[in-house]
């Protein structure tokens, strides 16, 4: 039997193959070991990664009835909102009000009101939902053994699974590889480590003195037609599309009438959203000892509250911005219209200048580049290792856990230069497997990540260089500013303010009316192939200019925060979620194509379910049709039947497509401001 084994080839496409025995020894080094197989798993749908786009893939497929292999790095479904910590749902404020989800998402919603018996239990002001990170995990356990009951579905499910290496034959997936670790008996559990020790091991073929392993081969259960089952990318980097070789982007985009709020021309594959292990702190009745980390003196010189706040106790303040407990009754509301702080309630951390480690250069950079991955060997066959720099993961470790002592120990602020004067030490950090993380060292079991590798769509209309989300399709920026109009090259700012015209784009072009003067229109771009939602601010967490991050006097790189700020509701259009070159691959959370603008806003709880509603549906609808997701798109803008059958099933699932009262006529979008 011969595998074979797909290597990543460029940013541009360029994939190399090559075959190998499976009694045979990997030539990487990083390999090891020989690649034994122990067990073969047939499916239509393998999905990789479970976070909440992997659940809702899974989730919509069960319920159509297919057999589903679905596979996590960590032991918890749900990632953002589980193994990350962040049960602090981000959500627009009229979407909220509206409860304007896609189905499965408005069920978790509901799910969460159903077992607290109230729908904040944690009395938390930055959301109108904060919980616990089990009893996420456990309410989507229930939903997909509900959903493959309904539908005659069977899940697989794979806890502390990745995936390996991938068989490629032309523009097919025909089978993946993967590893499954489990402690060695007499060893301690699973999450006793942070990720950093332990992420080589997880992907590496041979036993160690920590895990036995499982080398598990995923393919297909053998459907009719162009394609015999279908891989979704769902992981929290972009691994699948690492491996996969299709063209992709990582960091920053090169400033274009697209993205004009881009700090560079050139782009920054380094510079990606900062990451953050998050951690839980429980008020307790009277000061607690509090241990200094011994190398907490290196990270000190970051921590800040980022301003005054005028009449607020600092801790008070941070404390109950994502509470995620607050039991009994809570009738009272004083700080920030949420309850004052009682022992027993229990808050999850996750602040900028706090907890969030913003890495930016060539050195100390998280995700690594196509370029580095190739240096490093993680791109020669049995060599993927993760594609992350664990000396980094282990830094965002330390970070989070001196960041905690200084919240209050009452030392100095680096933005405002000074201590702080309130000491509150009624507090301890959570840790142990019964603690919020279920963790022994009470971070969370994978940081929490809001950018990581993201797809180049084919090209399309208007599209000629690959499709992609840019900026200006959900922008509210005023780009009459004087900056876009002075610091623009060329003809740039033209091209912007023509490209924002609406309807009257065409006048205009015709017109040649200079820039100043076209109006522009106040919505969103509207997607023809739209298959979901999605809305949340452009929100930043913006790499540092210097490394490492924690160094004294480090700034924001300057300009990224220029995008920072409201955004219209946008669509999930189907051309983001298809690579090139690989016809069986479908893309869903934070890697479809965006620019890094963009997935500013799309990266939050509901975008990745409706992103993973869609796959599902999308993928059904192509088996059950024997054809290729990417020809019900390739004609566009002529009209597409399939398309619009496709859309009206996933609509008739109680999945909106679109907002309300969405088209090119409705230019009134007050009422849908993020905040």
């Amino acid at each position: 039997m011969q595998i074979s084994v797909s290597v990543v080839a460029c940013q541009y496409g360029r994939r190399f193959l090559s075959a190998i025995g499976l009694s045979l020894i990997v030539a990487s080094p990083l390999a090891a070991a020989p690649i034994r197989l122990d067990q073969t798993e047939r499916c239509d749908i393998l999905v990789v990664g479970g976070g909440l786009a992997g659940v809702a893939t899974a989730y919509e497929s069960l319920r159509a009835g297919h057999t589903v292999c679905l596979t996590e790095m960590t032991d918890w479904l749900g990632g953002q909102l589980t193994s990350q910590g962040t049960t602090a749902l981000d959500e627009a404020k009229r979407q909220r009000q509206l409860d304007f989800y896609a189905a499965g998402y408005k069920q978790l919603r509901q799910r969460v009101l159903e077992r607290y018996g109230r729908q904040n239990p944690g009395d938390c002001w930055v959301s109108a939902v904060c919980f616990l990170p089990a009893d996420a995990h456990d309410i989507l356990v229930d939903m997909l053994d509900e959903a493959a009951h309904e539908g005659d579905g069977e899940l697989k499910w794979f806890p502390s699974t990745v995936v390996k290496e991938l068989e490629i034959d032309g523009a097919m997936i025909d089978g993946a590889i993967a590893i499954q670790h489990s402690p060695v008996p007499g060893t301690p559990p699973l999450n006793t480590e942070p990720l950093s020790a332990t992420l080589a091991d997880a992907y590496t073929y041979a036993d160690s003195e920590r895990f036995n392993k499982r080398i598990i081969r995923f393919e297909p259960s053998g459907h009719e037609g162009p394609a015999d089952w279908y891989v979704v990318e769902a992981t929290e980097t972009g691994e699948v599309i690492a491996l996969a070789g299709v063209p992709y982007q990582l960091g920053l985009d090169p400033k274009s009438y697209l993205n004009p709020s881009s700090p560079t021309l050139t782009g920054d594959a380094y510079c990606t959203q900062g990451f953050t292990y998050t951690f839980a702190m429980e008020r307790t009745d009277s000061p607690q000892p509090q241990e200094k980390p011994g190398y907490y003196d290196t990270y000190a010189p970051y921590f800040s509250f980022e301003r005054e706040r005028d009449n607020t106790n600092y801790i008070d303040f941070v404390f109950t911005y994502r509470r995620i407990l607050a039991p009994g009754n809570r009738p009272e509301r004083r700080i920030f219209g949420v309850s004052d702080i009682k022992p027993g309630d229990i808050s999850m951390q996750n602040w900028t200048w706090g907890n969030d480690y913003r890495p930016g250069t060539s050195v100390d950079n998280l995700i690594y580049s196509h370029d580095q991955l190739e240096a490093s060997g993680q791109l020669e066959p049995g060599g993927w290792l993760g594609g992350l720099r664990v000396d980094t993961l282990r830094r965002g470790e330390e970070n989070a856990f001196s960041y905690y002592y200084w919240l209050l120990a009452s030392l100095t602020d680096s933005q405002l230069g000074y201590g702080i004067k309130d000491v509150d030490l009624r507090y301890r950090f959570l840790t142990g497997f019964d603690a919020p993380m279920n963790t022994a060292h009470g971070l969370s079991k994978h940081p929490y990540i809001r950018e990581g590798r993201r797809i180049v769509g084919r090209p399309a209309y208007g599209h000629p260089d690959g499709f992609m989300i840019n900026e200006i399709d959900i922008s509210r920026v005023d780009y009459n500013d004087d900056y876009y109009q002075t610091q623009l090259p060329g003809n740039m700012y033209l091209s912007l303010r023509r490209a924002l015209a609406g309807l009257e784009t065409t006048s205009a072009i015709e017109t040649d009316q200079p820039a100043t003067e076209i109006p522009r229109r106040t919505r969103s771009t509207i997607f023809p192939d739209s298959l979901g939602i999605a809305q949340y601010a452009i929100d930043f967490h913006p790499c540092m200019e210097q490394s490492p991050p924690e160094l004294p006097g480090n700034t924001e790189r300057a300009g990224i925060r220029r995008a920072h700020g409201q955004s219209y509701p946008g669509q999930i259009p189907l051309r983001a979620m298809i690579p090139q070159n690989i016809d069986n691959l479908l893309v869903a959370g934070k890697s479809i194509a965006t620019s890094t603008i963009a997935s500013a806003a799309y990266r939050v709880h509901s975008f990745e379910w409706s992103a993973g509603t869609a796959a599902g549906a999308t993928i059904d609808y192509a088996l059950e049709n024997q054809l290729l997701p990417y020809t019900l798109v390739d004609d566009l803008p002529r009209a597409e039947p399939g398309l619009l059958e496709l859309q009206q099933r996933i609509q008739a699932g109680g999945n909106p497509t679109a907002f309300p009262d969405t088209s090119v006529f409705n230019l009134d979008w007050e009422d849908w401001r993020v905040w």
